[in-house]
């Protein structure tokens, strides 16, 4: 098995709301935020090939919504998902399947792209993995989370026939797939949001998607207003953190823009930041 970080650029969300109840005197230390109070956040995903298979964790935001849709987002860096894979040597018809951990606009976007006057699945040869639970929770949504479940995003891969869904618990819980990796169950961000936790070259790494945003959520307080249920958030970081820290599992992060990756320690103050580091540091 082989990991690779495919970066899409950046983009700007408010930092009160990535960080609820928490100051803004506190979380500035480590996520600066400019005049207009938006902090930088990445689009990363992990890309992992396993014998045949190409699995493409997340999409980011894609490119088919309006310019006034991307304008409240501030978007940077390069975007260009053809471009991230081709500098390792991929095509996005390679991609056998893609893992949804979620379906918010910025983790799917990029699932469906635009052919011509039609919507089409971004990925024309491979399967698009949810559970059902929290397909159920898209398509259905809430008031709270309507604005990030956009059905553009999911009823053409739908109609093209190539979604697949896990049939796994939705509680809490560390789970076996049909996939390469297991998976946790979390719900505090949303309903069953999907967390890949993959062993490979002799490591252990949870991909962290929004449960831990960055390396300045890792307190367990600090948790995003975005959250439906940010007291369940704090209930399923706590333990989470508690093994990655005991078992020397590392977060991959999705929207640091500036770490990669993290290593924990336990410390009398709780779980906390051990290190940074990069899949090239573990020759992964």
């Amino acid at each position: 098995m082989k990991l690779f970080s495919v970066n899409l650029g950046t983009f700007k969300l408010d930092g009160g709301a990535m960080f609820g109840v928490v100051p803004k005197s506190i979380w500035q230390r480590t996520n600066p935020a400019n005049e207009n109070n938006l902090c930088d956040w990445a689009l990363r995903l992990l890309l992992i090939e396993d014998g045949k298979r190409l699995i493409l964790i997340d999409t980011g935001m894609g490119h088919k919504q309006s310019e006034k849709f991307f304008g409240y987002y501030f978007r940077g860096g390069n975007h260009d998902l053809d471009a991230a894979l081709a500098e390792h040597g991929f095509h996005r018809d390679d991609i056998t399947d893609v893992f949804l951990t979620h379906m918010h606009f910025d983790h799917v976007g990029g699932a469906v792209m635009m052919k011509g006057d039609k919507l089409v699945p971004a990925f024309k040869n491979a399967i698009y993995w949810s559970n059902k639970y929290h397909w159920d929770w898209a398509v259905n949504p809430n008031p709270r989370e309507k604005a990030s479940f956009l059905k553009e995003n999911f009823e053409p891969l739908v109609a093209a026939d190539q979604v697949k869904l896990l049939d796994i618990p939705r509680e809490n819980g560390w789970y076996d797939t049909e996939l390469p990796f297991k998976v946790v169950v979390v719900n505090g961000h949303t309903e069953a949001q999907m967390l890949p936790y993959i062993e490979t070259g002799g490591q252990k790494i949870l991909y962290t998607a929004d449960l831990i945003a960055s390396t300045g959520h890792i307190p367990l307080p600090y948790v995003m207003g975005y959250d439906v249920r940010p007291l369940q958030t704090m209930a399923e970081k706590g333990p989470i953190l508690q093994k990655c820290a005991e078992e020397d599992i590392k977060l991959f992060f999705e929207h640091d823009a500036a770490n990669q990756m993290a290593s924990l320690k336990i410390t009398e103050k709780g779980v906390r930041l051990e290190q940074t580091a990069t899949l090239s540091d573990f020759n992964l």
